[in-house]
């Protein structure tokens, strides 16, 4: 039985829009609670005057840019929305914080500073440790300069100091949404909103392809492609190349990557091209370039309806290869090690790991299917810029697919699936050594340690889950 016919057989789609947790597991937990997104873009329609009068309370103070802080799903479709044409004459200038390197919160402050800001802290759980400490140096630096506006579950501890410090609003968000799905919930759509994008017809394309996926029968875009990721990894072609706008490529990278990779299983998704795919272990989606699975030239970065119709595609898509896989799409197992040996390593002395040149670190792949570049790095300095060259580079000298990465961006994206996931992939770590210290407000810590403590923290995560991974010196390609 071909897994279409699988899903159609288990009437996995009509159990979906049910929310019937049994799809996926037996056990309830961080599943009953995790598929509000399928309800989301009706309940968000409704909320449409409220978020553009908070814009225009927002341009009657005068306004005019906003600094995004959050990680992983509270800052991906924030940062898609920014790189795409969806912006109005009417949007403000937006820039997303997104990093504990001293450099990138050095020039947040200073975005921040260079007129009327509007401070957006994101964080479902309230309690990131990046987005804690961003609000602290803000707030301690540009309090009564710039406004603040939170976003949050209800309760959280964001929530209570947001109200305690009179923010300029704080929204609460739906707690039954997971951060990867939670695009074109409040974490998605206030940032739609600042940008000037026309929310209406964002969730007009999500609630159509709502509709569309909702049949068993028939037309069904989501079932097509998640059919098709489900039985290419079941197959052994477990790297999925992604041709498509690198902003919609980042955003897609977390959702499949933190979504199924677990359990020694996981699809690898690698924005790329038609040079990436070749190789008996990969699949190809595209846009209009061809592939395995061609969905058309839609104009995803600037036309709203596209965008909020593929939002929903994916989800659903991700929902139904993970049934396929037999693991919980809702989930992440593995992202908890990273942050408690972080924890550690802030605590105690760091550790002494050993340097190795990336030749060196290459020179023994047997076994292993795929590299990854794991930068703790300036976002915006030289390596980060030529990460996607090295990336070519070495995809080419290995035969290889290779995948590139900022860190610890990449700790809420991608970091799940490289702990989780087969164990046949080699991280190569590629650390700033000189870091300016920046002091965090009321932490025995700054940024610099931060950044280390957590680069330090995924490596022995990743060794503790016996994977791959070498720290490399002098980086060159």
């Amino acid at each position: 039985m071909d897994s279409r016919n699988a899903l159609t057989t288990s009437r996995a789609i009509a159990r979906l829009f049910e929310g019937d947790y049994t799809l996926w597991s037996d056990s309830p937990v961080e599943l009953s609670n995790r598929l509000g997104w399928l309800t989301e873009p009706r309940t968000m329609t409704a909320e449409i005057n409220a978020l553009e009068a908070f814009v225009e309370s927002v341009h009657a103070r005068k306004v005019d840019r906003v600094l995004w802080c959050g990680m992983g799903g509270s800052s991906l479709f924030p940062d898609l929305l920014a790189a795409s044409s969806l912006s109005t004459e009417n949007g403000l200038a937006f820039e997303v914080l997104d990093s504990s390197h001293p450099n990138a919160v050095r020039a947040a402050h200073s975005f921040a500073s260079e007129g009327r800001a509007l401070v957006v802290v994101a964080s479902k759980s309230g309690g990131t440790i990046e987005t804690r400490s961003h609000l602290e140096y803000l707030w301690s630096h540009l309090s009564g300069q710039v406004e603040f506006a939170a976003i949050t579950d209800a309760g959280s501890a964001l929530d209570a100091n947001a109200r305690s410090k009179r923010f300029l609003s704080v929204f609460n968000a739906n707690p039954n949404i997971g951060g990867r799905f939670s695009a074109l919930s409040h974490f998605g759509l206030v940032a739609a909103a600042l940008l000037g994008v026309d929310i209406a017809a964002v969730l007009s394309g999500a609630v159509a392809m709502l509709d569309e996926c909702s049949r068993a029968e028939g037309t069904n875009g989501g079932l097509e492609l998640g059919t098709l990721l489900g039985t290419s990894a079941l197959g052994g072609r477990d790297k999925l190349i992604l041709e498509c706008h690198p902003g919609f490529a980042a955003w897609l990278e977390q959702l499949i990557a933190e979504s199924t990779g677990k359990h020694g299983k996981g699809i690898l998704p690698v924005p790329g091209d038609a040079t990436d795919a070749t190789g008996s272990d990969r699949v190809r989606v595209s846009y209009g370039g061809g592939g395995d699975l061609d969905l058309g030239a839609i104009p995803l970065m600037d036309n709203p309806a596209s965008l909020g119709a593929e939002i929903i595609r994916w989800e659903i898509a991700t929902a139904l290869a993970g049934a396929l896989l037999e693991i919980n799409p809702f989930d992440q197992p593995d992202v908890e090690a990273a942050k408690i040996a972080a924890t550690h390593a802030l605590e105690g002395t760091p550790p002494d790991i050993a340097r190795r040149t990336c030749a060196d670190a290459i020179a023994d792949l047997d076994g292993l299917s795929y590299i990854t570049l794991q930068g703790f790095v300036d976002p915006r300095g030289t390596i980060a810029q030529h990460l996607e060259a090295d990336r070519r580079v070495l995809r080419d000298a290995t035969g290889r697919v290779v995948t590139g990465a900022v860190g610890p961006r990449y700790l809420h994206s991608t970091g799940q699936m490289h702990k989780g996931g087969p164990r046949s992939g080699c991280s190569l770590q590629i650390l700033d050594d000189d870091l300016e210290p920046l002091a965090i407000p009321g932490r025995p810590f700054g940024f610099d340690d931060l950044l280390r403590a957590q680069a330090d923290g995924d490596y022995q995560a990743l060794r503790d889950a016996g994977h791959t991974v070498h720290r490399v010196v002098n980086w060159t390609i």
